[in-house]
């Protein structure tokens, strides 16, 4: 085979396998919806539903627990649910703009909430999602006591979390929509309790309701 033709092939091969892991972890997304315990997919469903053989699986993830694994970082992705957090306002938008998102993946969500490897998953990304939350926040936890600084950033990580999303609609009866202007607005009214030059707390989303 000449050069030419190997470097032809070889971004092709590359394409198609892409295009076949990407089409594993739709399958297991798809199956989500109708899991019990999304653990425990078995490996001949989703090539089914991929439409690969079974053994195609093996040759992208070893193990169902290595495709457990590369599907919560997936999901994330696809969805928009790690968050790129800057500033004061991209924490108290974020569940305004995340929670509609998470309804349009309700299966999975709430799979990555309950199964094994969701909350794996989770556990390993505390330590940068904590760094992010204390750097977008830091103007206004370094006008606080210590004591209060903490109180302000572990409420800021429960309200734009999955967990707030699913126990304001569970609990709440609200839809992920509503769920994020109402942990949104929460996290408005707590800094402006806590900072008086943060802007005071609004909900457009809630007085549009009202005048409906």
């Amino acid at each position: 085979m000449s050069d030419s033709t190997r470097a032809y092939n070889s971004p092709l091969r590359e394409k198609k396998a892409r295009q076949t892991r990407e089409s594993i972890l739709a399958a297991l997304h798809a199956l989500m919806g109708d899991a019990d315990e999304p653990d425990e997919i078995g490996m001949e469903a989703i090539a089914q539903k991929a439409g690969v053989q079974r053994r195609t699986i093996f040759r992208h993830f070893a193990t169902r627990e290595e495709l457990l694994c590369a599907f919560w970082p997936w999901l994330n992705a696809r969805i928009g649910a790690s968050p790129a957090l800057h500033s004061v306002r991209d924490v108290v938008d974020g569940p305004r703009e995340a929670f509609p998102r998470f309804d349009a993946h309700e299966a999975a969500m709430r799979a990555a909430l309950h199964s094994r490897t969701g909350r794996e998953m989770r556990m390993d990304t505390i330590t940068g999602r904590r760094a992010l939350f204390a750097g977008a926040l830091e103007p206004v936890l370094s006008q606080l006591p210590p004591a209060t600084a903490r109180k302000v950033e572990a409420l800021a990580h429960l309200l734009f979390s999955a967990s707030a999303w699913e126990i304001l609609k569970d609990y709440g009866g609200l839809t992920g929509a509503q769920a994020g202007e109402t942990a949104s607005w929460a996290l408005e009214l707590i800094l402006s309790a806590v900072d008086p030059g943060h802007e005071k707390a609004d909900v457009p989303s809630q007085t549009k309701e009202k005048k409906r």
